[in-house]
C-alpha cells in the first residue's frame, strides 16, 4: 500500500512540473528585447522532463535577482522556434547580448552554474 501512495505521490508532483511549463517564446518580443538592450534568456522544455523544471525553477527565483533581463521558454517539439534557435533538445539554455548568442548550455540545472553565466552577460 505505501508503494502506491508513492507512485500516486510521484506521479503528481511530476505532472505539477509538467503543468507549470508554458511557452512564452513569441519573436517579436524576443526582438524587442533585444532592440532595447536586454539580455535574453531561452530555455527549452519537454512535458514530463524533471531537468527542464529544474532548471525552470532556478530561472524563475533568478528573474527576481537579475535586472535588464528577459525570460522565455519554449516547448522543444515547437519545431518552428526550435529550428530558429538549432535547439534538437530540452533543458538548452541560451543567453543573447547585443543581438548575438553568447551563451548556450545543454542540460544545465547547477544554480551556480546558471547564475555565472547571467552575471557574465550582464
Amino acid at each position: 500500500m505505501k508503494k502506491f501512495f508513492l507512485f500516486c505521490f510521484l506521479l503528481f508532483a511530476f505532472n505539477a512540473n509538467a503543468m507549470e511549463k508554458e511557452t512564452t517564446f513569441k519573436k517579436e518580443l524576443f526582438d524587442k528585447a533585444q532592440s532595447d538592450g536586454k539580455v535574453v534568456v531561452i530555455s527549452s522544455w519537454i512535458k514530463y522532463c524533471s531537468s527542464c523544471a529544474s532548471q525552470m525553477k532556478i530561472l524563475n527565483k533568478a528573474k527576481n535577482e537579475f535586472e535588464n533581463i528577459e525570460y522565455f521558454t519554449f516547448d522543444v517539439t515547437n519545431k518552428e522556434i526550435a529550428s530558429f534557435f538549432n535547439v534538437q533538445y530540452q533543458t538548452t539554455l541560451l543567453i543573447f547580448k547585443n543581438n548575438k548568442e553568447v551563451y548556450r548550455s545543454l542540460g544545465e540545472t547547477n544554480k551556480e552554474l546558471i547564475y555565472k553565466a547571467l552575471k557574465s552577460s550582464i
